[in-house]
């Protein structure tokens, strides 16, 4: 079943064209990779889905889930490194726009747990934020979105700054969602050799023209055997 549609966006950053008519759509289950160049609107793009920044032309079509069932994992700030919260209670927090309230139920505590336990945090689950790793950071806001949703994840850049260990240990735990739990990804990275790894699905977003389709096709590209080689393969 298609969950979301894109339909010729068009968007602007500070008065400049970010976007330029993109178009693609994400099936249930599918794992889908945003790369290519900087400035090329992809961190725009899902603010764009999301309702966070205007579109200025275009239409974002949602089939059979609602906004407030997406799980959001912005590019990270120094703000959410220094949070002064609890592992639990930043998780937890995650529950507050599936509700709408900001009380929490029995529920909303049992599934937070969960995704703790999903996430291997459970251990650390009373230590400070802003005392934990990058990687440990990122396990933690990426359980927090999982509290959002348990269909659809938008993952900005989650392993940026990471060291190529946990970096890869994040791409496991991603994958582990998407294929194990059904949870449906579109991630935007510049990890291209990862993205090909792990993703069905590609999107390339260039100044010149974007690129949508399986990640075989993308392969077959010039773009991709221009980053990954002659034969396309990583």
């Amino acid at each position: 079943m298609q969950l979301l549609k894109c339909e010729n966006i068009h968007m602007n950053y500070d008065s400049t064209k970010a976007v330029n008519g993109v178009s693609f759509s994400v099936d249930e289950g599918d794992f889908l990779c945003i790369v290519g160049e900087n400035g090329a609107g992809k961190s725009t793009l899902l603010k764009g889905i999301l309702g966070l920044q205007k579109i200025s032309e275009g239409r974002v079509i949602f089939n059979g889930i609602k906004k407030s069932e997406i799980g959001y994992l912005p590019q990270r700030t120094q703000v959410q490194k220094d949070f002064p919260a609890a592992v639990k209670e930043v998780v937890l927090s995650g529950r507050i726009g599936r509700r709408g309230k900001l009380f929490y139920s029995a529920e909303d505590r049992q599934i937070a747990a969960e995704n703790m336990e999903t996430m291997k945090i459970s251990d650390i689950r009373n230590k400070s934020f802003n005392e934990l790793s990058g990687g440990q950071q990122q396990r933690v806001l990426l359980a927090r979105a999982l509290c959002a949703t348990d269909r659809l994840l938008l993952l900005d850049e989650p392993t940026a700054g990471l060291d190529p260990f946990v970096t890869e240990d994040m791409y496991r735990l991603i994958e582990h969602l998407n294929l194990e739990h059904g949870v449906t990804v579109i991630m935007v990275t510049h990890d291209i050799k990862s993205a090909v790894k792990y993703a069905n699905k590609i999107l390339c977003m260039e100044h010149d023209g974007d690129f949508f389709g399986t990640t075989q096709e993308y392969l077959d590209t010039p773009a991709a055997k221009r980053i990954l080689g002659g034969d396309g393969n990583a």
